[in-house]
């Protein structure tokens, strides 16, 4: 029998990959079974790390922009391919870096992301696997362009300044100081949003008022952005601000499908499902295991679970899930692929108790190990 794991991470208790590992010594303890170890993200949060651990690879700390201008130190990953790096935005422009009250949302800047991606390329990356969650800004994406070399200027023929205050400054667009490298690079970016850049439902008005954006400034700030558009569509000869995910992380999708001829926005789960070649162990499995740290309504509506489940069943695969904790409306789960599910928590304990690594490890080990005592000695 063979079993291909991919669990996501459970947050706060169990990195993915530790999960995949504790589930398959809970199915060793029963039977000889060939496993497969998979890691599994969905593009934010942790993606850097599962595909890290997962796949080999290292981590690379690096001294960028913050959101705010502030120094920070930024963590990315390069594969074992050397080739490959992995990116979180929000390293070096989330939300996390800015404390609530110090948010200035019309100088928030990207540059940062420009930074890590000029780090890369100088280590010898050509592939970029880049995730755009939980950004703190809104200047679409001209922080980490101008990082890059790329230049913005106003009528006076001076650099604009930072933030979606300065997108309605620009008049002229150079590229001839924008780094050589960069028409070598490829970038996968995983986006699970379909927002235009402007407009009602764009990226200033949707996502701008969780990163400080008033509704007074709404209106000016959208303006800002069309402009900006508006630019880069004269000098690019091609408009691109109503394409599904230009609006992502503050108009940051924008600015990669705009500005990089090789780039593209793709959905989380399914660009890490690829990126790990989950398919190709997928083909011959008999039993595929996934989970999360809770399954609900919410994981039925595609998250990464889901992503798993589907593509196993493209192969006649069982799909069991294993999760911290299992919630209302999660039997909308089984009309995804989803065979069973279990809860591998044992015994009344509180929610801190539950989530000790150690902890849910152990749990997670002896509720797998559970299943496959009914399972052992049976294929599909």
């Amino acid at each position: 029998m063979k079993v291909v794991i991919a669990m996501d991470s459970f947050k706060g208790s169990m990195r993915s990959m530790e999960a995949g590992r504790a589930a398959r010594e809970g199915i060793l303890r029963v039977c000889s079974a060939d496993v497969v170890v998979k890691p599994l993200a969905d593009g934010g949060e942790g993606t850097t790390q599962a595909l890290v651990e997962g796949l080999g690879g290292r981590y690379v700390h690096v001294a960028v922009t913050g959101p705010q201008g502030q120094p920070v130190t930024a963590r990315y990953g390069i594969l074992a391919d050397g080739k490959t790096a992995v990116l979180e935005m929000a390293e070096a422009a989330g939300l996390t870096l800015v404390r609530e009250g110090e948010r200035d949302a019309g100088r928030a800047t990207t540059r940062g992301v420009g930074e890590m991606i000029l780090d890369a390329i100088g280590r010898g990356c050509r592939d970029f696997i880049v995730g755009i969650g939980g950004s703190a800004t809104s200047d679409g994406g001209v922080g980490m362009l101008q990082a890059l070399g790329y230049e913005f200027l106003d009528a006076q023929g001076k650099e604009v300044g930072p933030g979606i205050l300065g997108l309605g400054d620009i008049e002229t667009i150079c590229v001839e100081q924008a780094a050589r490298q960069l028409k070598e690079c490829r970038f996968r970016v995983a986006c699970d949003v379909g927002n235009p850049l402007y407009g009602e439902s764009g990226a200033v008005f949707v996502y701008g008022p969780q990163k400080g954006i008033r509704e007074a400034e709404r209106a000016a700030f959208d303006e800002k952005m069309r402009h900006y558009a508006e630019r880069t569509g004269r000098f690019l000869g091609r408009r691109l601000d109503w394409e599904p995910g230009a609006g992502a992380a503050g108009g940051l999708g924008f600015a990669f499908l705009s500005y990089f001829p090789e780039a593209r926005l793709e959905t989380g789960a399914a660009l890490v499902l690829e990126a790990v070649g989950l398919k190709q162990e997928l083909a011959d499995a008999d039993v595929v295991l996934t989970g999360e740290g809770r399954l609900d309504r919410q994981t039925a509506m595609g998250k990464a679970p889901i992503g798993v489940a589907r593509l196993a069943k493209c192969y006649g695969a069982r799909v069991i899930a294993f999760a911290g904790g299992v919630a209302e409306g999660a039997e909308a789960c089984h009309e995804q692929g989803i065979d069973a599910y279990f809860p591998i928590v044992r015994g009344a304990v509180s929610l801190a108790e539950a989530m000790e690594p150690e902890r849910a490890k152990r749990n997670m080990a002896a509720a797998v190990e559970e299943v496959f005592r009914v399972m052992a000695g049976g294929g599909r």
